[in-house]
């Protein structure tokens, strides 16, 4: 039987898979840049990439939302609530991962795109539905793809809440709606700088 301790390279194969598997699931240094988001995380441009050009939503505002919505932290959660001021009680949703989507909204989205093995803390799987979830606002909410302002309103309070105006007594809400608008136009300014480079890079499309 193979053990651990009278294999030493086995010992230190396993070890650095750990690490790169640690690294991988923590979130960038740098939330600030998109440039530096995707020069630290190889392989999140191709996936931003490839669910921008699949549902025609800019991937700057995409990632836009996932930072608003769980700073990349990929298995981040509602904090509990308190029972008795002191006992922690259940989560406040389902929200969940870097999307925070709940367990409802995450399985019409496997079941609209047959995508049955999604994940939500995968980055993959969530900069796609997010996309998706996007271009369902602009199509069924005729929220402009062009505007993260409404998209983000229509993300928070569901197409239907979107369409009823729910968004207009929570001003605490617009105002985020707002920041999330200016972090999609600072990460768009930034990835128009290096977007060539990124695209030319030998992991592209790989």
């Amino acid at each position: 039987m193979l053990t651990w301790t009278k294999h030493p390279k086995c010992l230190i194969a396993w070890s650095s898979f750990l690490i790169l598997v640690g690294c991988a699931s923590t979130p960038p240094k740098h939330l600030d840049n998109i440039c530096s988001i995707f020069d630290e995380k190889d392989g999140w441009y191709k996936d931003a990439k490839a669910a921008s050009d699949r549902w025609n939503i800019p991937i700057a505002t995409n990632m836009a939302f996932i930072y608003q919505e769980s700073r990349f932290v990929p298995k981040a959660k509602p904090p509990r609530t308190k029972i008795l001021w002191v006992f922690p009680g259940p989560r406040k949703s389902s929200s969940y991962g870097y999307s925070q989507a709940k367990d409802e909204t995450w399985d019409t989205y496997r079941k609209a795109t047959g995508h049955w093995g999604a994940d939500r803390d995968d980055f993959d799987d969530a900069i796609d539905f997010i996309a998706w979830y996007n271009r369902t606002s602009v199509e069924r909410a005729r929220v402009s793809a062009s505007s993260p302002y409404h998209l983000y309103l229509a993300y928070h309070e569901g197409q239907g809440g979107y369409k009823r105006g729910t968004y207009k007594s929570k001003k605490w809400l617009m105002g985020v709606a707002r920041k999330v608008e200016q972090r999609a136009n600072r990460y768009s300014t930034q990835l128009a700088k290096c977007e060539k480079r990124l695209n030319s890079s030998w992991w592209w499309p790989f």
